[in-house]
Parts: structure tokens; C-alpha cells; sequence
């Protein structure tokens, strides 16, 4: 019986370990999936920031074409008033 409960108590102690060893290799990967999870995060965020920005850029120069489509259709229209009237003025 000492034999068997000396080899007992060695199966006893490796599978302590073995919980050990189990629970640090949980916590580090938890540890390590909430690093992730937080860079994933910011890299969420950086690209929202971003893409954020990029609209703000092309809705100012959606007002930019609008105004200058404006301007160039008031111009047109002068242009086509002064011709009219030219026309008038050049027929007998």
C-alpha cells in the first residue's frame, strides 16, 4: 500500500500543477483577449474619426460645386439675357 499511495500522491501533485497551469494560461489569455478587444477598439474608433472627417471634407465640397453650379448657372442666364437683348436690338 506505501507504493500505491506514494504514487497516488505523485498523481495528486501533477494534477495540482496541471490546475495551476490551466488557470494562468486562462487568465493571460483573458488578459490577452481584452488587449485585443481594446486595440480593436481603438481601431474602431480611429477609422469612425476618420471617415468622419472624409465626410466633412466631401460635404464641404458638395456646398463648394453647388455654390459654383449656382454662379454658373446666374452667369448663363446674364448670358443669355444680353444675347436676347443684343438680338432684339440687331433686327431692323
Amino acid at each position: 500500500m506505501t507504493v500505491d499511495s506514494a504514487g497516488q500522491g505523485r498523481v495528486e501533485s501533477a494534477i495540482g500543477r496541471l490546475d495551476r497551469a490551466i488557470d494562468l494560461l486562462e487568465q493571460r489569455l483573458t488578459r490577452k483577449l481584452a488587449e485585443a478587444g481594446s486595440q480593436a477598439g481603438d481601431l474602431v474608433a480611429q477609422d469612425r474619426a476618420r471617415l468622419a472627417a472624409d465626410l466633412d471634407q466631401a460635404r464641404a465640397r458638395q456646398h463648394e460645386l453647388e455654390e459654383a453650379g449656382s454662379q454658373a448657372s446666374q452667369a448663363l442666364a446674364r448670358a443669355i439675357t444680353a444675347l436676347k437683348a443684343n438680338s432684339h436690338e440687331a433686327r431692323p
